[in-house]
């Protein structure tokens, strides 16, 4: 492994997360301005995918950016944000949510890649049906926790290895953080939750197409931003 490019990476998305953050600020991106594609992030600043990921991730974390499926990434007003006051239960269940997280990102990731290799079209109809019960449940302002859970389990169940599919069995819905934190402002919100939907797309689609890589980015993507937005929370 070539350590002074994984050194070098974080330090190069931190760039791009300061200078958007600048620009956010100084109101040269204002609030409802829609972010530059990933393909132009990359062109502007001479940067690979990865790292406009990780600087987007980042942003979402810090609530100034957030998704509109099928639109892009937005600026949003963090001041309007929020107090987050959390219940003892909450606070106390910070730790093992991180703990779970971590869990999840190194099996899952692979899990993901794994399943766009070998997931059979039945497996990958069951992956699309998941997601669109979510979508179903977010537009009828349901409990999306089952359908949401449901989803990452089909991808497990889509490695055709047992113990993918058993290890997340065993966690069963308490993998899904927003769960054990009812109180949170977010956690039924239509915006992020729609936003959570775009990211289970990009992962369905990556396996649909049978590309391993693209897979495993996107779920790594979409894990490493739950595990930054449940740190937050310790601040």
């Amino acid at each position: 492994m070539d350590r002074t490019a994984t050194r070098r990476r974080p330090r190069m998305a931190q760039t791009l997360v300061d200078t958007l953050r600048q620009q956010i600020e100084a109101g040269a991106l204002p609030v409802g301005a829609q972010l530059p594609t990933e393909p132009q992030l990359e062109a502007q600043f001479s940067v690979s995918r990865t790292v406009v990921r990780e600087a987007i991730t980042e942003l979402r974390a810090a609530g100034l950016v957030t998704p509109i499926q099928g639109k892009g990434m937005f600026v949003t007003d963090s001041s309007q944000t929020p107090a987050i006051v959390l219940t003892p239960r909450e606070i106390q269940s910070i730790p093992q949510t991180l703990e779970m997280l971590e869990f999840r990102v190194a099996v899952e990731t692979e899990a993901a890649a794994i399943a766009a290799h070998r997931r059979s079209a039945q497996q990958e109809e069951a992956i699309r049906s998941a997601n669109h019960d979510m979508a179903n449940q977010i537009e009828a302002g349901g409990d999306t926790i089952d359908a949401d859970f449901a989803f990452h389990l089909a991808i497990a169940e889509a490695t055709n290895n047992f113990y993918f599919a058993d290890t997340l069995t065993r966690f069963g819905k308490r993998s899904i953080p927003r769960g054990q934190f009812p109180t949170l402002p977010d956690a039924n919100d239509e915006s992020y939750l729609q936003g959570v939907l775009a990211e289970h797309e990009r992962i369905l689609e990556a396996i649909a197409d049978q590309e391993p890589e693209a897979a495993r980015a996107a779920m790594r993507d979409h894990l490493l931003g739950s595990q930054k937005r449940y740190r937050r929370l310790k601040r």
